[in-house]
């Protein structure tokens, strides 16, 4: 069954994509999967990497990620039974980094600085609004459509009113941009900002390589393409230094480490000038 009314490979792509995000955006999972990349845990080791998750909370987090095929539960014997991450959560793993330099230049900055991992879950929140797949890709295929076009595309088959409250939505994030009411809306320049992510996550719940997504037909661009290289997180909402960093020794390649999600206290390096204020989280 068709999920918006764009052409039927288009149409699966944000099917595929939606159905990432939930797997991925509930609470803790992310956090969960980082804890499990690598040797598999059993329960009780688990519990102590995790442990602002009670018991309670624990064991259906692990079925429901078990079930979603991004953890493998293997009972060894009846007393010793171990958890550890798929191929398919580690393949996951780099499309981290980008969220992570998406919601640096493009969120509000906010009081307190943020620890990576927490960049990337307040990002995911906003990409699972009621319908944001869905009608970010439409405007980023058509440019500026009107409410009831937009409608036509996002939810075929429904009132053409029901796209105004989740549209708004994103208006308010700062994702899409309008001039008015009765006006077109269009991708602002954050939401534009997305694509390396929107690309990586299609490539990923496609299960092809991440350096295709360079290549997508819609968010692709051979200068974002993933998997060229990689990164420390940033330090949040630092700004640019005013001198001309000293260049890296040859041989040596920066490398994104999957503790640096859970630190704040993360290396710094240049970064752009960021604007102030920005999409609210």
């Amino acid at each position: 069954m068709a999920l918006t009314g764009l052409p039927p490979d288009t149409d699966a792509d944000v099917a595929r994509v939606t159905e990432a995000l939930a797997m991925i955006t509930p609470r803790w999972n992310v956090r969960l999967l980082l804890a499990l990349h690598g040797q598999p845990l059993r329960y009780r080791e688990l519990a102590a990497k995790v442990p602002w998750l009670r018991d309670g909370q624990l064991a259906p987090k692990l079925k429901q990620l078990c079930d979603t095929g991004l953890v493998e539960r293997t009972e060894h014997n009846p007393r010793h039974v171990t958890y550890g991450a798929t191929d398919r959560a580690t393949a996951l793993l780099p499309v981290l980094p980008l969220i992570v330099t998406w919601a640096e230049q493009c969120l509000e900055k906010p009081e307190q600085p943020l620890s990576a991992i927490e960049q990337i879950e307040d990002s995911l929140t906003l990409l699972t609004r009621r319908h944001a797949a869905a009608i970010l890709w439409v405007l980023k295929i058509r440019g500026e459509v009107s409410g009831p076009a937009l409608a036509q595309e996002v939810i075929p088959g429904s009132y053409w009113t029901n796209v105004y409250p989740p549209l708004r939505q994103l208006v308010d994030d700062g994702l899409v941009a309008t001039d008015g009411n009765g006006q077109p809306y269009r991708l602002s320049p954050t939401g534009e900002g997305l694509a390396p992510v929107l690309s990586a996550l299609s490539a990923w719940s496609a299960g092809q390589p991440l350096a295709q997504a360079g290549q997508h037909p819609v968010w692709g661009s051979a200068q974002t393409a993933p998997g060229q290289r990689m990164w420390l997180s940033r330090p949040p909402r630092a700004q640019a230094p005013t001198t001309t960093p000293a260049p890296a020794r040859t041989g040596q390649t920066p490398v994104w480490q999957r503790t640096d999600l859970f630190s704040h206290a993360t290396p710094s390096r240049p970064l752009a000038a960021l604007p102030t204020g920005g999409p609210r989280r």
